[in-house]
């Protein structure tokens, strides 16, 4: 069964048939994560968590069986899940995405980890910390710590207004807004700072290597949010510059492609900053480094 001849779904179809028949659906595919996906479709388009989704397996699937068949159509033009569910979890908590915006990644979260990490051994956590979050997307860097950091105040910059957009609906739903700014600008221009902390997860990919990724990414996130240039670290070099001469010490913690840590250490080294760590993703690649610079 592929994406042209599938017919859908009816709506006396148990929950316990198509699950079935969407697994083998998206395994003749080729979909690797097909259990997954399957669960994961069914549950956040029938409002169910996993113990339903095995428990009721008798239940019509009713007025969603349009909505599924939709769905698995979606999933074999390999659009991911998350973009057909329109939320993603990230740390924990439920965000928004659109196409507007970079899907996050599970890798992501290193740089959420490794900057608690560095607010802790420096005893900073419950101070009035200053966040910037450049090239924010969706704003789960910039909500997740200042979720975890209940005294920090933050920045999101962005040059999409559209993504800007986006972070602010998710900073709202998680109780942020009177903490955080938006500000459409390259990098931090006409920011005031100082701050205390700066993250991003800033594009990566070299551009002659974007038409070799998986459909997922190639065809689903913005250009603006993967296209780092031709070595992939032209948004490094922007973001070295932005600091020249801080008022006080400042923490730096990047995301980063697979083998790119030391050439992005190297850029900042070179304008003054001072490595201070990694953390390592579950693939064991280096994804996100620290620097820190003194006045």
């Amino acid at each position: 069964m592929t994406a042209q001849t599938h017919q859908g779904f009816e709506r006396d179809q148990t929950i316990g048939d198509a699950l079935a028949e969407m697994v083998r659906t998206f395994a003749a595919e080729g979909i690797e994560s097909a259990p997954r996906d399957a669960r994961l479709l069914l549950q956040g388009l029938l409002g169910i968590d996993g113990t339903a989704l095995l428990t009721r397996p008798q239940q019509p699937l009713g007025d969603k069986a349009s909505l599924i068949g939709d769905a698995v159509r979606r999933r074999l033009a390999h659009e991911p899940v998350t973009r057909i569910l329109g939320v993603r979890e990230f740390y924990g908590r439920e965000f928004i995405v659109t196409p507007d915006v970079l899907d996050p990644r599970p890798d992501t979260e290193t740089v959420v980890e490794l900057a608690l990490e560095i607010v802790r051994a420096n005893g900073l956590t419950s101070e009035p910390l200053q966040i910037a979050d450049i090239g924010t997307g969706s704003g789960i860097l910039i909500a997740t710590l200042l979720l975890e950091l209940p005294n920090a105040r933050g920045v999101a910059t962005d040059v999409s207004m559209v993504a800007l957009a986006v972070a602010e609906q998710n900073a709202k739903r998680l109780g942020l807004a009177d903490r955080t700014s938006f500000v459409a600008t390259h990098s931090l221009d006409g920011c005031a700072g100082p701050f205390d902390l700066i993250v991003s997860n800033p594009p990566y990919i070299p551009e002659g290597d974007i038409p070799g990724l998986e459909p997922e990414v190639r065809n689903y996130d913005p250009q603006l949010a993967l296209d780092g240039g031709a070595d992939g670290l032209d948004v490094y070099r922007e973001i070295a510059k932005v600091v020249r001469n801080p008022l006080r010490p400042m923490r730096l913690v990047l995301e980063v492609g697979a083998g790119q840590a030391s050439d992005v250490t190297d850029i900042f080294r070179a304008a003054g900053w001072r490595p201070l760590g990694r953390q390592k993703d579950l693939g064991g690649h280096d994804r996100a480094v620290a620097m820190e610079i003194h006045p």
